[in-house]
This record gives structure tokens, C-alpha cells and sequence, in this order.
């Protein structure tokens, strides 16, 4: 069976279509962010450190399928731009998101996920719990 054959026989079944634009958008938006890191001249360690995730993580955001908005705007703003999300229907253009004006300081990026330190365990001997407690 041909290639051309077989892309036929695949879009001819129901839903078909549909699915291979959606894998369309994911690839997409993934060679978008990829783009815009490495036009920014940053690796994913980079981007990473400015982030303050990892640099899989970074990897991961950028094959994903299910990045949400608040993700996409950290990851834009990390690399100096805004996000902006608009809806085009025909002639007609509804922003349903408008970039944020820029912070006044030097760090206007959001960590994605803050580190918290672990708590620290004070372990008191029997010797030192008598010295508390006199």
C-alpha cells in the first residue's frame, strides 16, 4: 500500500480529520515555544533556572498538549515577551487575554512552583530535656 493510499484510507474514517488538526495545534505550539526559547538564545537549562524548574520540566512544557494559560504566561515572560490570547471569528477579533503591563522590577517573572524547605527535625535527648526544663 502507497503512502498516499494509506493517508487516504486513514482521513476517510469518521473523526478523523478533527484528530489530525488537533495533533497539528499540539505541534504547533510546541515548535512555537521551542522557537521562541531558542530565538531568545536561551537552552532549556536557561530557561530552567529562570523559572526555577527543571530543566525536564522545561522539556516536558514544551512537547505538552495540556499547558494551560497561567503556564504559557510564565514561560513567554521568562523569555522577555507577553501573552496574549485573541479569538478570531471571521472578521471579528475578541482578545480574551491582554498582556499584563510589566512589573517595575528587575524580576518580573513568576516561579512555576515555589521550593519549599523541609522542616527541621529537632531531636532532644533525655539529657537536653532536662536542661529545658530546669
Amino acid at each position: 500500500m502507497s503512502m498516499k493510499t494509506w493517508e487516504k484510507k486513514v482521513l476517510a474514517k469518521p473523526g478523523a480529520p478533527a484528530r489530525v488538526a488537533a495533533i497539528e495545534d499540539e505541534l504547533r505550539l510546541a515548535a512555537g515555544l521551542t522557537l521562541l526559547r531558542e530565538q531568545a538564545g536561551l537552552s532549556q537549562r536557561d530557561l530552567a533556572k529562570r523559572l526555577g524548574v527543571s530543566q525536564p520540566r522545561i522539556a516536558a512544557i514544551e512537547r505538552s498538549k495540556n499547558v494551560t494559560v497561567e503556564l504559557l504566561e510564565q514561560y513567554v515572560e521568562a523569555l522577555g515577551g507577553r501573552l496574549q490570547v485573541t479569538v478570531v471569528k471571521g472578521n471579528k477579533r475578541t482578545t480574551l487575554i491582554s498582556p499584563t503591563p510589566r512589573a517595575t522590577s528587575t524580576k518580573s517573572v513568576r516561579p512555576v512552583a515555589k521550593k519549599i524547605p523541609a522542616k527541621k527535625t529537632v531531636r532532644r535527648t533525655p539529657a537536653k530535656r532536662a536542661r529545658q526544663s530546669a
